[in-house]
């Protein structure tokens, strides 16, 4: 039976995912309150959940995808969250999912030392899975969310200069900036667990952190939540 970790971005995300699940409980342990449950697929098949917030930064979200995997043993893992965009084609509330995850200032010949005993195979990016990839695009077209499957970059720090923008994109060439997405693809990647990692444009990543505090993200909450479930559907 197929179990899916899902990591959302708001409280309010995970409550509406628990909507359309069945015989829902709750654990709490590692800081984290995880939602479980199960959703029926659109072929019948029953699918196991285990849904949770998972904090900003990259250690948050490496610490919550690696408790996921240990307390749930997931088939997969599907992070979404919200980014600043990057990609002049793009506008707030599209959706970049992460075909390439890539961190920022970070020296892979080291952190791309991915496993223990691969320092003769550093890798330089990490991606979402094929499959995944292709029942987030079948959700997002269903939806009607205007979407590219893209490069996303990750790092601990709020990009929101003109200066820092420029230095993401020559650096990475990142149509999305944001703080979590490569060390979930890195802890799944180290686990053997395939990822998914979706990203709805919330700024043109040119906004202060103090101000960007007072955005009312809660919309992006119900887009998440039908997006995420369109996907366990497709499962």
């Amino acid at each position: 039976m197929t179990t899916i970790a899902i990591i959302g971005a708001l409280d309010e995300e995970v409550a509406l995912i628990a909507k359309s699940l069945d015989a829902v409980s709750h654990d709490t342990a590692a800081s984290l309150d995880v939602t479980r449950g199960t959703i029926t697929t659109k072929a019948g098949e029953t699918v196991h959940v285990a849904a949770t917030v998972g904090g900003m930064g990259l250690v948050n979200a490496a610490a919550t995808t690696q408790h996921l995997i240990d307390a749930y043993r997931p088939d997969a893992v599907i992070f979404s969250g919200i980014a600043g965009n990057l990609n002049r084609n793009l506008h707030i509330d599209d959706v970049v999912l992460g075909g390439t995850l890539r961190y920022l200032d970070t020296d892979m010949r080291l952190v791309g030392q991915w496993k223990p005993g691969t320092a003769d195979q550093p890798v330089e990016e990490f991606h979402s899975d094929d499959r995944l990839l292709a029942l987030a695009d079948q959700a997002l077209a269903e939806a009607g969310v205007t979407h590219i499957t893209g490069i996303i970059a990750s790092g601990n720090y709020f990009v929101d200069t003109p200066e820092q923008t420029a230095r993401v994109i020559h650096d990475t060439g990142a149509d999305a900036v944001e703080m979590e997405g490569a060390a979930v693809a890195h802890v799944a990647a180290r686990n053997d667990v395939p990822v998914l990692v979706i990203r709805a444009l919330s700024d043109d990543a040119d906004t202060d952190y103090e101000e960007f505090r007072t955005f009312d993200i809660s919309r992006y909450a119900d887009t998440a939540a039908r997006v995420v479930v369109g996907i366990l559907r497709r499962m």
